[in-house]
């Protein structure tokens, strides 16, 4: 799991990547990103929408896996940026996690905040 320092905590948190953050989408997962000068780390959430998969258990797995895929490419990340993941795809479930890994990195590069 991705360390606490690297999460968002509670709802507003949030506003401000709301009201500042810029949406990059792709097939099955938009990012939402926007620099944040006062932190020095970056920050990300990851949503899955009920309305995507029912169960709550499936939508964690889901959620943990992602949050894997970050922490295990966690330096490739800028810092001082605030991220926020929708996931809108139910196959993610089920798909490979090399499958995620790339998804989320090309988005992440179209996002300009992957760091080769």
């Amino acid at each position: 799991m991705l360390a606490s320092k690297y999460r968002f905590h509670g709802y507003g948190s949030l506003k401000f990547l709301f009201s500042h953050g810029k949406t990059y989408r792709s097939k099955s997962l938009s990012v939402r990103v926007t620099l944040n000068t006062r932190r020095q780390n970056s920050r990300v959430a990851v949503v899955i929408s009920k309305k995507v998969i029912k169960a709550s258990p499936k939508r964690n797995r889901v959620r943990r896996r992602v949050y894997e895929v970050l922490r295990t490419e966690w330096q490739h990340i800028k810092p001082a940026h605030d991220i926020l993941i929708s996931v809108y795809d139910p196959a993610f479930f089920d798909a490979d996690h090399s499958v995620i890994a790339a998804e989320i990195k090309r988005v992440l590069i179209t996002a300009q905040v992957w760091v080769d």
